[in-house]
């Protein structure tokens, strides 16, 4: 029994030892080898010892470290993302971040920070993104970001900033690209809180600062200020103060301009062309104008947006968008989610790029004259062609661009005269019609991008892609082919890089579809009902490097595993209901050898047989095949052995009971001189002839006759061998045609064969008793070859044949006969006196 004390002390280890967390244990998790580890959320008020120093990325949010002491990351010199998100952190130590020398991101997100000294940033060579969000800064000013110049994005949104003023150290900051001031509490906006942008620059500086409370920007605050991009999205209450501070923006000079609120955040009312007439006095390159509840009028109607190069419009209300003046050098146009109730008609000859999508209200195309367009985007419309495509209707001959995708129904009449320049092609998810028909592509000698994806399309025609001699990238999934066998279209398609023939409801796949494919590098063929992995297939795609065959109902593959190409790097086989059985076997094991090749290979499952159903392929055991084959093959051996055992007694069983009776009788005397075998057909010349001439002859001989000397209730076969062959010292054996055809004949003779040979001696004489004809002999071949080996008696049916038959027989039956010559004399005298008498 255990003594307290020890049982004691195992319930406290063993409660020690469940109180501790597994994260306590080995708090993070290898994202990537050696070089990427998530530590999130995991309840570390340290950073963990067993971190390797080849880390780059370095996640440790949501833990509470409280504090960063000094050269708390020294350990990492190849870091480059650190992640501090919500840590807790009220104190950095100076030099903290000392010995991050790669370091080009560190987010800081959610921290309440209660001070930063001037060595907090201390060491960080190289930084480049600083994000802190949401750290509680009150003022640009107590930043201290002065040193580093590398810092190209920095991210102080959702914080408690009142001032825009930027600090001088600005100027230090010449790699600066992005400032994000969003969220925060700047209601002004004076001439002074930019000097530091007109003291340098060359800056190019994206500025963000929507959803703060604007209220007053003074006159000329941007006055020889020049900015890449200004986001005053959600900013203004009223529309009277947005009126106000866009005429305030004069002389700044932006590349892009994006005014408007956010879905969520709406604070005006209207807009109308009063609210912006003051951009007016703005250079700007690119516009853009979002989430607008109501617009009273035409915006076309400003002539100040006349020399915009680029003008985007994202869910505002419009009435309509027509007219706009031919002078307008707009070279890009994007309506997005405005729904407009009619497609505007269009004649600018400067445009270049026309993007009008997910515009529900436009459900017709109208004629536009656009010169000039190279790009054309109308996805997501709703719209329907009922003549498609050709120069005439879209009104443009220099498109290389062309997104039709997501709309109704579109029938295709033309075959793209007139848009021989295309280059991307995209119908996905619209009804195609009369799309195989004719080569509808054969002019598009230039195309490089073709999708045809999910459009009702159910090719039937080999010449489909006639003409794309430079295509390299071809989509059509979720369409189908006839007869659910994919045909050979390809054979024009020399340049095809990228193809994509997943869920077309493939079954098989013709000989040769791919040969004339060398530089395909991908193949999806994912999600089809192919039932076999074939690898002849795929023999002449030399530059494949990605195959996918997920999710059909491949159990197997076809061919030798050597003949997939060698450039291939990734092959995706999970999903398939795999037959992980013994006559697979090559295959299996090529899966288990394959597994760095194949994707995901723990993902793949076996269907059957039962007892391995969604086990994985990869627990597939060899060993059990070879137990199985020694199995099989010693059950097979034995099986044939038996069977052939089983046959041989059944066959001769007779001959082995005659073997049997042979050992039992060999040292008796014979009763009988002859055993009689022959047909019940030639019983009349049997007892008229044979027996009276034998038996009542002299001397006397004693026959074995069925008729006569077989034992009754015994079984016929056993009373031919046991009284017939085991109790004669002959056979005779008499041939006629009868006899050739009976079966119970052919079996005597056969047992009498085996007699002869037991015997060792000539016991057998042959009479032939008619004529018999060598083509009925020879039915029964060891017969015939004995009669023409050996001397038979010939039956002849005259005075001096019959005398040369009965003497020539007597002397056959008398060789090895005991002899007896008071018996045969006395035979002889009774033969006299039956003579005399008679």
């Amino acid at each position: 029994m255990m003594p307290s004390f020890c049982l004691a002390g195992t319930l406290m280890m063993a409660l020690f030892l469940s109180s501790l967390r597994p994260e306590s244990l080995d708090p993070c998790v290898e994202v990537d080898s050696n070089t990427s580890y998530q530590c999130m959320d995991r309840n570390l008020n340290k950073i963990p010892d067993n971190i390797p120093s080849s880390v780059k990325h370095l996640d440790l949010s949501f833990n509470p470290l409280k504090t960063l002491g000094s050269h708390s990351f020294f350990n990492f010199p190849e870091l480059k993302l650190l992640d501090l998100s919500r840590c807790e952190i009220e104190t950095i130590e100076d030099k903290a971040y000392q010995g991050l020398h790669q370091l080009t991101t560190l987010i800081l997100t959610g921290n309440p920070i209660q001070n930063l000294s001037k060595g907090t940033f201390s060491g960080l060579a190289n930084l480049q993104n600083l994000v802190a969000v949401e750290i509680k800064l009150a003022s640009l000013d107590s930043l201290p970001i002065g040193h580093l110049v590398t810092l190209k994005k920095l991210n102080v949104a959702h914080n408690l900033i009142h001032s825009f003023k930027l600090p001088e150290y600005f100027s230090n900051l010449t790699n600066l690209e992005h400032l994000d001031l969003s969220n925060n509490y700047i209601q002004t906006i004076y001439y002074t809180d930019l000097q530091t942008l007109r003291e340098n620059p060359q800056l190019n500086l994206s500025l963000e600062l929507s959803l703060n409370p604007i209220d007053f920007i003074q006159p000329g605050a941007f006055q020889g200020i020049r900015l890449h991009e200004l986001t005053l999205r959600s900013n203004f209450n009223s529309t009277n103060v947005m009126k106000t501070c866009i005429h305030n923006l004069d002389g700044l000079q932006v590349h892009r301009l994006i005014l408007g609120e956010f879905k969520n955040e709406r604070n005006v009312e209207r807009f109308d062309r009063y609210v912006i007439e003051g951009l007016c006095k703005v250079t700007i390159e690119e516009f853009r104008f979002t989430y607008a509840n109501e617009f009273s009028e035409d915006i076309t109607d400003f002539d100040c947006l006349a020399n915009v190069s680029a003008m985007s419009l994202a869910n505002v209300y419009l009435k309509r968008l027509e007219d706009i003046p031919k002078y307008f050098k707009w070279q890009t146009l994007a309506v997005i989610r405005c729904e407009l109730k009619q497609f505007p008609p269009l004649e600018l000859p400067f445009l270049k790029r026309l993007i009008f999508i997910t515009n529900k209200g436009a459900t017709s195309f109208p004629e536009v004259n656009l010169p000039s367009l190279t790009f054309l985007d109308l996805s997501g419309n709703g719209m329907s062609f009922r003549g498609c495509c050709s120069y005439t209707d879209l009104g443009a001959r220099s498109l290389k661009h062309l997104d039709l995708s997501f709309n109704g129904v579109i029938s295709m009449s033309e075959n793209f005269m007139g848009l021989e320049q295309l280059e991307y092609l995209d119908f996905q998810h619209s009804t195609l019609k009369k799309a195989t028909e004719f080569s509808m592509f054969l002019p598009l000698e230039k195309l490089l991008y073709l999708d045809i994806s999910y459009t009702n399309t159910k090719i039937d025609f080999n010449g489909i892609f006639f003409g794309l001699t430079s295509l390299n990238t071809l989509k059509m999934a979720g369409n189908s082919f006839k007869d659910n066998i994919l045909s050979n279209v390809f054979t024009n398609t020399t340049n095809l890089t990228f193809l994509d023939i997943s869920k077309c409801q493939l079954q098989q796949v013709s000989w040769g579809v791919f040969d004339t494919l060398h530089r395909l590098e991908l193949l999806n063929m994912s999600h089809n009902n192919l039932l076999l992995l074939d690898l002849f297939h795929y023999k002449q795609l030399h530059s494949l490097k990605t195959l996918d065959c997920s999710f059909n109902h491949i159990e197997t593959s076809k061919g030798i595993m050597q003949h997939f190409p060698k450039s291939l790097a990734f092959l995706n086989l999970t999903n398939n209901p795999f037959a992980c059985i013994c006559e697979h076997q090559n295959f299996l094991q090529w899966v288990k050898d394959q597994r760095l090749f194949l994707v995901k290979t723990e993902q793949m499952t076996c269907a059957t047989p039962v007892e391995m159903k969604d086990s994985l392929v990869l627990d597939f055991r060899n060993a059990t095949c070879y137990v199985q084959k020694t199995i099989i093959s010693v059950s097979v051996i034995s099986v044939l052995v038996v069977s052939t055992i089983a046959f041989l007694v059944y066959k001769f069983y007779f001959h082995l009971i005659l073997i049997a009776g042979c050992k039992k009788y060999s040292r008796g005397e014979s009763i009988y001189d002859a055993f009689v075998i022959y047909s019940s057909q030639d019983e009349d010349w049997v007892r008229n002839e044979l027996v009276k001439n034998l038996e009542e002859g002299v001397p006397p001989f004693q026959l074995c006759l069925h008729y006569r000397d077989f034992i009754p209730g015994v079984a016929i076969a056993a009373n031919i061998i046991q009284e017939g062959f085991h109790k004669s010292r002959k056979v005779i054996v008499v041939v006629s045609r009868h006899f050739i055809q009976s079966r119970w004949c052919i079996f005597e003779y056969e047992i009498a064969q085996t007699w002869q040979f037991l015997s060792s001696h000539s016991g057998i004489i042959f009479i032939v008793l008619e004529k018999v004809e060598k083509s009925l002999l020879k039915q029964q071949v060891e017969l015939y070859r004995l009669l023409s080996r050996n001397t038979y008696l010939e039956w002849e049916d005259n005075a001096l044949g019959r005398h040369i038959f009965w003497r020539r027989l007597k002397k056959a039956l008398l060789d090895g006969r005991a002899w007896n010559p008071e018996g045969a004399t006395e035979a002889e005298n009774n033969q006299q006196e039956t003579t005399t008498s008679i």
